[in-house]
């Protein structure tokens, strides 16, 4: 097997430290038993070697062999196919992976993100723009999300790649007190961060970005 090499920034401001995407990736790594090194990039210059890598300058990347991968949801797709921990290999299994992963991603965290965004900036709930962003989050998605979550542990079966997505997404609603009229994403959400896997991923982020702290003192 080749070996696994997570690549993200090297520093990053203190604000997101904890939400960088790196901790989708680790924390799918620490699921699988998958071992895995990570590299740096410089946070303040992105040069083309990580152009090359990721065409937008974000993190992360995965190298695997001679593959290399970029997009959180396409690292843990592709992590997905490798462990069978991960996404099971039935079809309908697969499947129900599959789409969970996708409405976690396209779904839920194309309204997550501009409402975390908003409230990042200090931006005022009670404009029409801070009304409609909370509608859709809220009305649109949770209200449907809250259902879902109140009849089953995990999204698909077992834990799997696209509960690693989803509680992910959530983690950053929930900063901002979002899941409070939502007691079962608030559960979910719980339980995942609960899981060893998730606290090492996390610990081992703040970790990496503390240590460039001490390194540039």
């Amino acid at each position: 097997m080749a070996e696994l090499v997570l690549t993200t920034f090297n520093w990053v401001p203190e604000l997101p430290r904890g939400f960088v995407r790196d901790l989708r990736v680790r924390w799918a790594l620490e699921e699988a038993g998958l071992p895995y090194r990570v590299e740096s990039a410089p946070f303040d210059k992105r040069d083309a070697g990580h152009f090359a890598h990721q065409p937008f300058g974000q993190v992360p990347w995965l190298t695997d062999g001679d593959l290399s991968i970029f997009e959180s949801g396409a690292i843990l797709l592709h992590l997905g196919e490798r462990s069978e921990t991960l996404m099971p290999r039935d079809p309908r299994g697969r499947a129900d992976v599959q789409e969970w992963l996708f409405a976690a991603l396209n779904s839920v965290e194309m309204a997550s993100l501009p409402w975390g965004l908003f409230r990042f900036m200090g931006f005022q709930n009670d404009t029409p723009e801070g009304k409609f962003i909370d509608g859709f989050l809220n009305a649109s998605r949770l209200a449907h999300l809250e259902p879902v979550l109140a009849n089953r542990e995990w999204l698909a079966g077992p834990l799997s790649i696209a509960d690693i997505a989803m509680a992910d997404v959530l983690r950053l609603v929930d900063r901002f007190d979002g899941l409070a009229n939502y007691p079962a994403c608030r559960a979910y959400l719980t339980r995942a961060t609960a899981r060893p896997a998730f606290q090492k991923a996390h610990a081992d982020q703040m970790a990496h970005f503390a240590a460039a702290d001490k390194a540039m003192s």
